[in-house]
């Protein structure tokens, strides 16, 4: 299938994909890539959030601008 074809119908192929389907997306012709189901039974749907947790950590400082900002927040 043309990727033009799939951005078209996106849902349509993820839900081909979640039965079990492998599509095969093509450009001028040639595959280049493939949409197809999650092979790991341990991925369940909601699984990936939070899974992270603990595992990320932001900085006290996240949020402060540097001096080239100061032009535009003063």
């Amino acid at each position: 299938m043309s990727i033009a074809e799939a951005k078209a119908k996106f849902s349509e192929l993820v839900a081909r994909a979640q039965s079990g389907e492998e599509i095969v997306l093509t450009r001028h012709g040639k595959a280049v890539a493939t949409i197809s189901p999650l092979t790991n039974s341990n991925v369940k749907p909601g699984s990936l959030i939070g899974s992270l947790r603990g595992r990320v950590h932001i900085r006290d400082d996240f949020d402060d601008l540097g001096p080239e900002w100061d032009e535009y927040t003063t």
